[in-house]
């Protein structure tokens, strides 16, 4: 057990989540303490029946602190992990700042869970896209090795944060009333209408988005030969990010073994009978913690080619759940020693 645990950005949409998580599944800890910018510093927080101040963040809101789990910008993220592990502190990190580190793991709990007892003060948690994705890979690339992924992915407005949400649904109600609506969070439009563009241009005609989905799934099954195309589009939807995924293995998986192979997975549901309409959807998937997959079916262009789709909740698996999993890790680790 942690005597004390801190949440670095506990005002945040993410931090918010964290602070629910840890409440609802009892994390083991003495104290927790909330962490912000001066901006929040002065307000109070609810947690385990009792009212909270939230500090400011800064290297002395460390001292004490056994481990911090964090939701911020990735520059807040670069200055002050640093702090936390100078005083002792083990940083489960959320921003994007510290995955690519070669010192720093990159774990999924249900995919890599060793990895994160090989850390040297920081662990990263994926960019939300790729989690729910790398836990679908997990048993079929267990079960024969994945070469190639070709992935599109169909991304909640949550995802840009408190901004996207608020151009989507201002925006949608100024497109109904046929006026216009200044987007803060977006290039373009997101009322009725996609943007197959997320992040910047990063390499040969494709974004940070989609490159991240690619050197992190490499880095977290540790295989550099895994190719990965993907192509990364915001939708308007309110949450949930929608992925089809197509897998080349080594050899064929049939649809049967595929869907049995999901179903024994911790993490993971099968929604999936076509005949009855059933599949995994945002709206259904909403405000859970798994992975849903459905649609599984063969790639009629490849012989070892198969395509399903897979939904999942990408503020709680995609970022604060699977941060309050790989806090349980490091605590079931401490128990084993």
């Amino acid at each position: 057990m942690f005597e004390t645990i801190a949440i670095v950005g506990a005002t945040g949409a993410v931090g918010t989540l964290i602070r629910q998580l840890l409440e609802q599944r009892k994390f083991p800890c003495q104290q927790v303490k909330f962490l912000a910018s001066e901006r929040s510093a002065g307000k109070t927080i609810e947690y385990q029946g009792q009212s909270h101040p939230v500090e400011v963040l800064k290297p002395e809101a460390f001292d004490g602190v056994d481990l911090a789990i964090g939701s911020t910008p990735d520059e807040v993220a670069a200055e002050f992990a640093p702090w936390a592990v100078e005083r002792g502190c083990v940083v489960v990190d959320e921003s994007g700042y510290w995955r690519m580190k070669p010192e720093v793991p990159l774990v999924v709990p249900e995919v890599n869970p060793e990895a994160a007892l090989t850390h040297q003060g920081i662990i990263a948690s994926p960019n939300c896209s790729t989690t729910q994705m790398v836990v679908a890979m997990k048993p079929l690339h267990a079960a024969s090795p994945i070469r190639r992924v070709i992935v599109s992915t169909y991304q909640a407005t949550s995802g840009a944060g408190v901004s996207g949400q608020q151009d989507l649904e201002q925006g949608m109600r100024a497109a109904l009333d046929g006026c216009e609506h200044e987007y803060q969070a977006f290039a373009h439009p997101i009322a009725f209408n996609l943007i197959p563009q997320i992040g910047s241009e990063k390499h040969a005609g494709y974004t940070s988005e989609e490159m991240k989905m690619v050197v992190e799934t490499q880095k977290i099954f540790g295989d550099d030969s895994i190719q990965v195309c993907p192509t990364c589009v915001r939708v308007p939807v309110t949450n949930c990010h929608s992925e089809t995924i197509l897998v080349e293995t080594e050899r064929k998986i049939p649809v049967a073994e595929a869907r049995a192979l999901f179903a024994a997975t911790p993490g993971v549901v099968v929604v999936d009978d076509l005949t009855a309409g059933e599949y995994p959807m945002p709206s259904n998937c909403d405000n859970r913690d798994e992975v849903f997959i459905g649609r599984i079916r063969e790639d009629l262009s490849c012989e070892n080619g198969l395509a399903f789709w897979c939904v999942s909740d990408n503020l709680r698996k995609g970022a604060a759940t699977n941060a309050v999993q790989i806090a349980e890790l490091l605590v079931a680790q401490k128990a084993a020693v």
